[in-house]
């Protein structure tokens, strides 16, 4: 099982530490290339390593919700296009079974003297990656509108469920839910979430053999299909950010979303401020009685590429020093779940708090996760549109992932 990820990051320890010291960036040269997805808290560690930038030091970014499919053709190149990927619990897989990364351990020992224990990614004992953030999907609710309605914060999908159904049965919101239920990545994520939250298992043990077409994988379906029928008509073109501006325009009662958005649903400037006022967040829902919040539990971090000269990359990494530094991260604790030294939990971590506190999962760490992520976001669109059955869906959904498995060497 080729690089596989023996690290975890103890998130609910890490809550709340001790504070650090800010360092000026030291660089003397060099180019520093910025790859990441596009959302606050990466604006607020790019923007920070930017200050890096001077008449011999270079810092550009390219902060967008590709990044995935650019990472590994970008850094297969010599030199690399971008000399640091941010990358997620998942994003890692692919550039290390590519080698595309480099070894932290020197840089760690001269320049990560901020950096905690728990935030050093690990594989075969070197360190592969620096973890800055903890994500997790969680329930948003508006509590203005549960409370005029009589309806408690929902702990589970079943609870989720009757109360969109009572919104709408009042007349208060026809379509009071919404989720990132987008084919692809964010529809594929949405199962895993709640798949996790069965307590089921994705592979067969000791194997890479799916194991979804099952009792656990046909209530999942259920439930999200469920869902969909209190969400808009095109809840199918719905990602994380397409959610926010249905949110702030007072139409949606209850969501499910990333904790890395939290802080920008309540956020002083909100265009919004008095739906920002009763934006409130708590663990994901559980399904079917299983007590565990159907959410999965990630990292967000940094690597540096291999292919690139050893000045870029110590240029790269003192810069990624200052974005996620102890200073930037108290001046913008709202931003994100942070797993930097002195970080206290802001209103914004609640849900992703709460997932940890009830046990949520962590998203699974095999180089083969990635192929049935792929698999299940492309073929789950049918059964949500009515189409094809839960079962159908499931079985499509294995043999894709089967036929990529095989490809790739993981089933033989």
């Amino acid at each position: 099982m080729k690089n596989f990820l023996k690290a975890t990051v103890a998130i609910g320890a890490l809550l709340g530490a001790a504070g650090g010291a800010y360092a000026e960036c030291g660089i003397e040269k060099g180019s520093v290339r910025i790859l990441s997805n596009d959302f606050e808290a990466l604006h607020v560690v790019a923007s920070a390593a930017e200050t890096c930038a001077s008449d011999t030091v270079t810092v550009t970014k390219n902060q967008t919700s590709e990044h995935k499919n650019i990472q590994v053709p970008a850094l297969t190149t010599d030199p690399a296009t971008y000399t640091v990927a941010m990358i997620a619990t998942n994003s890692i897989m692919p550039l290390l079974n590519a080698d595309l990364i480099r070894p932290l351990d020197d840089y760690v020992a001269k320049w990560g003297q901020d950096v905690q224990e728990n935030q050093l990614i690990r594989v075969d004992g070197k360190v592969v990656a620096i973890a800055f953030m903890a994500n997790a999907q969680h329930l948003f609710y508006r509590d203005d509108v549960l409370e005029a309605n009589g309806i408690a914060v929902p702990q589970s999908y079943e609870e989720v469920l009757a109360a969109a159904q009572k919104l709408r049965d009042a007349g208060v919101m026809q379509t009071p839910l919404a989720s990132a239920y987008k084919p692809g990545w964010d529809l594929a994520a949405e199962f895993v979430n709640t798949y996790l939250g069965t307590g089921g298992e994705f592979f067969k043990d000791g194997t890479a053999e799916a194991d979804i077409n099952n009792e656990n994988g046909v209530k999942v379906l259920e439930t999200m299909k469920a869902m969909s029928e209190f969400m808009t008509p095109d809840f199918v073109t719905y990602d994380t950010n397409a959610i926010k501006p249905i949110w702030e325009a007072g139409d949606l009662a209850l969501s499910i979303s990333w904790g890395s958005r939290a802080g920008a649903y309540i956020a002083a400037d909100s265009p919004a401020p008095e739906i920002a006022k009763h934006t409130k967040f708590a663990a994901a829902p559980t399904i079917d009685g299983k007590g565990i919040p159907g959410a999965a539990l990630w990292w967000d971090g940094f690597v540096i590429a291999k292919n690139i000269s050893d000045e870029d990359a110590e240029a790269s990494f003192r810069a990624m020093m200052v974005g996620i530094s102890p200073d930037n991260i108290k001046a913008h604790e709202d931003a994100a779940v942070w797993l930097v030294k002195g970080y206290e939990a802001t209103a914004a971590a609640v849900g992703v708090a709460d997932d940890v506190a009830k046990g949520a999962r962590p998203y699974p760490m095999v180089p083969y996760m990635g192929l049935l992520h792929t698999a299940i976001g492309d073929n789950l669109a049918e059964f949500m549109q009515g189409q094809e059955s839960a079962e159908q869906a499931l079985a499509d959904a294995t043999a894709a992932y089967t036929t990529a498995a095989k490809e790739a060497g993981f089933i033989h």
